[in-house]
């Protein structure tokens, strides 16, 4: 058997509709994906910076915008940037639906993504989205608002998985690169990959999006038949990216492999927890407002 098949349009499955998933799953939260309440002014005043599409306007500096005409906000020590970023893995592995899944693992990651992004939007913070691959995907710049969800969700409809890190070592790096761009401290950042092929040190770059007190979270997304491997008998494995084929004995190779996954697992979440991040796995089987939770209990 071909145990898998290239595929680059997003396999929706059962989690389609997007739009009618993502508003389900955020209904079933509670408002307030926040790392800290604090905002505004603080003890001490701590300079100025740029005026970011998103921030409180309330900050905004008028004097510079009357003498320099410049858009500039005011900082303090207490200020605390409630935005949410998220970084969706749209690389050609990531379109891989197994049998009997739900959904490929990047419709899984939207739904997910779409469904915290309401969660942040309907609390007044501002969103931005980065994909990671992806063929004619396009970046959502920070922003909040209601016609911000509408453009997440556009960008997730129209989402085609494509991309080899193996082939493209670069990809990552301006993945990254585009994330932290428009973070500061206090930022929360999601990150929802199947962490596979991507290039060597891979699990020490992402890490450091935790630094410069950022808040991580990496959300390894995977399909139930790579967690388990559940083949038998003489299978063909193809890698989505990076082009190797292999022909084997699912029996005989199964244990081999699934050390090789539990050692992928901990290299990662080592790498992470080390630099203050958290670590968190999700199935495309599992409940999509499960991971939402977990996800949010796990940045509070």
């Amino acid at each position: 058997m071909n145990a898998y098949s290239v595929r680059r349009a997003v396999d929706w499955g059962e989690l389609a509709p997007l739009r009618l998933r993502a508003r389900e799953v955020a209904e079933g939260l509670y408002s307030g994906l926040h790392r800290s309440s604090l905002r505004g002014a603080g003890v001490e005043f701590g300079g100025y910076r740029e005026y970011t599409p998103g921030d409180d306007l309330r900050w905004l500096d008028r004097r510079s915008l009357l003498r320099h005409d410049r858009l500039v906000i005011r900082q303090f020590e207490t200020e605390t940037d409630r935005a949410l970023a998220l970084l969706v893995d749209a690389s050609a592995s990531m379109g891989y639906r197994g049998p009997g899944a739900p959904a490929a693992k990047a419709a899984f990651a939207a739904v997910v993504a779409a469904a915290l992004a309401r969660v942040a939007l309907a609390g007044g913070d501002p969103v931005s989205v980065t994909f990671l691959g992806g063929d004619g995907t396009r970046d959502i710049a920070r922003a909040a608002g209601r016609d911000q969800f509408e453009r997440i969700l556009s960008a997730f409809e129209s989402m085609t998985t494509g991309g080899d890190a193996v082939a493209d070592p670069a990809m990552l790096d301006r993945a990254l690169a585009s994330l932290v761009r428009g973070t500061r401290r206090g930022a929360i950042l999601i990150v929802f990959s199947d962490l596979l092929d991507l290039p060597a040190a891979a699990a020490d770059r992402v890490a450091w999006l935790g630094s410069n007190g950022r808040v991580l979270t990496l959300v390894q997304t995977l399909d139930p038949a790579e967690a388990t491997f559940p083949f038998t008998g003489t299978v063909r494995l193809r890698a989505l990216e990076g082009g190797a084929v292999v022909e084997t004995d699912a029996d005989v190779t199964r244990d081999r492999y699934l050390h090789a996954l539990a050692s992928l697992e901990g290299q990662w979440r080592d790498a992470i927890v080390r630099r203050g991040g958290r670590f968190l796995q999700a199935r495309t089987s599992d409940a999509p407002i499960g991971v939402v939770r977990d996800i949010v209990k796990a940045i509070r």
